[in-house]
């Protein structure tokens, strides 16, 4: 099958199945990677006898990749192409996840780190791949749909992983806690070890699976797509800029961006520690992280459903920067599992923030897209910060009143969504 070079909104019809389905199962697969972290915070937190800071190191080292390879992903794309890139990508993820393995046997806490910060350098080419590819894939005002469903593949994986890995590593993890807050340190650590040595069989097969789907996608007949070209209206309105920097709706998106995935990391990756905060057991916190995810999968059935026919993108955005606050300001109002249950129905609230921001910061870029894109995903650096720092936070107060940091969060995504996307646009362009 030739190449295609399709230009936003124009990708042929007939081909957009197959595209959809192969980028579903990048979705999927990135997800479940992604998730898999939820377990590893307080997993590792025991076997690395780890204080809240340093248990979140595991995020920020994982979220940071995408600050550091956000110019890198650009270029391989360039060089190399969507496709390609993406099972670029993929391989490195694999290279990640085979680090595991001599991290557990050594029970060294920085070689897990470092495997994290690679499986996250491999999806930071892979997610600067793949969403654009989802916006230019058909019109730009049912993007924010079309990643919807993406979005479902995603948390679909992302609600089994906590399921899957915390059934192997936190197994009797509430018992173990227990035995070894009893132990001196020289008999804890034949303990640790084994419970560090839980994750090489996981790891194994999930590094199987990502080197097959790496020469799958690189196999497929998955057409280049061509972001350089410009329909007339968007020429029109970038006439005269020369640099992505002169499109304030695109810096103040990467804010938003980095704000979002900041709260939808902290309220995935910090659930389970701060339900057993609350006195509620790990092997019941475990299953909070699904109900994170299932809430975001609701949130995007309502998306398909309603986005663009009902609802524009960038209402929804508005709606849900509304739910945000309101659950977390009851968050900071309760205790105990109604605070834990609403610390997962952000998931609800954040659900349409990805979708949405997109579209809204990459609309009428044109000839920058694919550098925009790299500005966004450099904002998923978020992941690694904003965890960082209500660990720190959960240090020096309360896991509980830490939670306030999501106010300012929240606040700012409401101001993206009703005034900050149209800054800086001198020409109408199609509403997204």
């Amino acid at each position: 099958m030739p190449e295609l070079n399709p230009t936003p909104g124009s990708f042929p019809k007939r081909s957009a199945v197959s595209p959809i389905a192969i980028i579903g199962a990048l979705f999927f697969i990135f997800g479940f990677i992604t998730w898999l972290n939820t377990v590893l915070v307080p997993y590792l937190k025991i076997a690395c006898q780890l204080n809240n800071l340093e248990s979140f190191l595991v995020a920020s080292a994982f979220y940071i990749a995408y600050l550091v390879m956000a110019a890198p992903s650009s270029w391989v794309l360039k060089r190399f192409g969507f496709k390609n890139g993406m099972s670029i990508g993929l391989a490195i993820i694999a290279v990640g996840a085979l680090i595991f393995i001599p991290a557990a046997m050594t029970r060294i806490y920085p070689v897990f780190l470092i495997g994290l910060f690679v499986q996250g350098a491999g999806l930071a080419i892979l997610q600067t791949a793949s969403n654009p590819y989802v916006v230019v894939l058909g019109p730009i005002e049912s993007a924010a749909k079309r990643i919807s469903i993406m979005g479902i593949c995603n948390k679909t994986a992302g609600g089994m992983a906590p399921l899957i890995l915390g059934s192997v590593v936190l197994n009797d993890a509430d018992e173990l806690k227990t035995k070894l807050a009893a132990l001196p340190d020289a008999q804890k650590v034949p303990l640790l070890n084994e419970l560090a040595s839980r994750v090489i069989v996981p790891y194994i097969c999930i590094m199987a699976a990502l080197v097959i789907l790496a020469v799958l996608v690189y196999f497929s007949t998955l057409p280049e797509i061509d972001t350089e070209k410009e329909d007339e209206t968007t020429a029109l309105a970038n006439t005269g800029k020369t640099s992505i920097f002169q499109f304030p709706h695109l810096l103040l998106g990467v804010l938003a961006l980095f704000l979002y995935v900041g709260a939808e990391v902290l309220s995935g990756d910090s659930i389970i520690g701060y339900a057993s905060s609350q006195h509620i057991l790990l092997k019941t916190g475990k299953f909070f992280a699904t109900c994170t995810m299932a809430s975001m999968i609701a949130g995007y059935l309502a998306g398909i459903a309603l986005i663009p026919k009902y609802i524009s993108q960038q209402k929804a955005l508005v709606v849900c920067a509304i739910l945000g606050l309101l659950f977390s300001v009851t968050i900071l109002l309760t205790r105990g599992y109604v605070s834990v249950f609403f610390v997962a129905f952000l998931g609800l609230a954040n659900s349409l923030m990805w979708p949405a921001l997109w579209p809204l910061a990459l609309n009428g870029l044109g000839k920058f897209t694919k550098k925009g894109s790299s500005l966004l995903i450099m904002g998923i650096a978020g992941g690694s910060l904003i965890p960082l720092f209500y660990g720190y936070l959960g240090d020096v107060f309360t896991l509980h009143s830490a939670y306030a940091i999501l106010l300012v969060i929240y606040v700012f995504i409401l101001y993206y969504a009703a005034a900050g996307h149209k800054a800086g646009t001198k020409v109408t362009l199609p509403m997204p």
